[in-house]
C-alpha cells in the first residue's frame, strides 16, 4: 500500500473536526492498510487519520504481544 505524510502537532489540521464512519467501504480499508504501513514505517504503536490528514474518527494501533 501507501506510506503517507504525517502530520506533527501544530499543524492546523490537526484542530479541526473529525466525522463519524458509519460503513466499511474498499476506500476505508485501503486507508486503514496505508495508515498500517504508515505507523511501521514511522515506527511507531498507533496513528489517528487526521495526522494523514483525513477527518475521519479512524485509528490503529499495535502494542505489539
Amino acid at each position: 500500500m501507501a506510506i503517507r505524510e504525517v502530520r506533527e502537532m501544530g499543524d492546523d489540521v490537526l484542530e479541526k473536526q473529525c466525522k463519524p464512519v458509519t460503513k466499511m467501504t474498499l476506500r476505508t480499508k485501503i486507508l486503514i492498510e496505508d495508515m498500517l504501513d504508515t505507523m511501521y514505517e514511522k515506527m511507531g504503536v498507533g496513528l489517528a487519520a487526521p495526522q494523514v490528514c483525513i477527518l475521519n474518527y479512524i485509528i490503529v494501533i499495535d502494542v505489539g504481544e
